[in-house]
């Protein structure tokens, strides 16, 4: 006798496929997220996802607005927490390089640009704008857009070379990583934290 799956509300059925396409992102690449592989790790029809993400381009384009959310949530809440004393600086340099590498927002990123879907990348735009309003509003004084314009640039491009180039150089793995973190704290003017591994 077959198990009765639990019906999920739309909202959360639509949560659950976003997160297993994160997952298949992060997991096998871009190019494995597809409707069919989504369906098939949260047990729904490919009519299924259609009827809520309307395409292959509309599930791309949602994966992106949620990536963007939970990546730029985590960069503010750590830059909060570095004004206020609690946490390293450095650690917002952390949090956008697995933001792009481990997240997978890099790959996305690049397989939307290279595949000719770039409306897909609006939502990761809007939610970087919006971040760095947030954080410029009272701080006339930093250079947020400027650090945020090299981070983000930085973080995208070690995501998707940064192995290859720096085992090439004869460098360690997160040595962009460290030059990154070296520049945040010298162009905002904070002192260190504790040292970094």
């Amino acid at each position: 006798m077959p198990i009765a799956r639990a019906r999920l509300s739309p909202e959360k059925s639509r949560s659950a496929a976003l997160e297993a396409a994160r997952r298949l992102l992060i997991d096998a690449g871009p190019q494995a997220v597809t409707l069919k592989a989504v369906g098939a790790r949260i047990g729904k029809t490919h009519a299924n996802l259609l009827h809520h993400f309307g395409s292959a381009a509309g599930l791309q384009a949602e994966l992106a607005r949620y990536i963007a959310l939970r990546v730029t949530d985590e960069i503010a809440k750590s830059v909060h927490r570095a004004r206020a004393g609690e946490a390293d600086p450095r650690e917002i340099v952390d949090r956008t390089f697995d933001a792009f590498g481990q997240e997978g927002g890099g790959a996305l990123a690049a397989w939307m640009i290279l595949s000719g879907n770039r409306d897909a990348l609006d939502p990761i735009l809007e939610s970087i704008h919006a971040l760095v309003d947030q954080l410029g509003y009272g701080h006339d004084h930093r250079p947020v857009h400027e650090t945020t314009l090299w981070l983000v640039l930085t973080a995208l491009g070690d995501s998707l070379l940064g192995g290859s180039m720096a085992g090439t150089l004869g460098l360690s793995r997160d040595t962009a990583r460290k030059i990154a973190r070296d520049h945040l704290v010298a162009s905002v003017g904070v002192a260190e934290g504790p040292p970094q591994p």
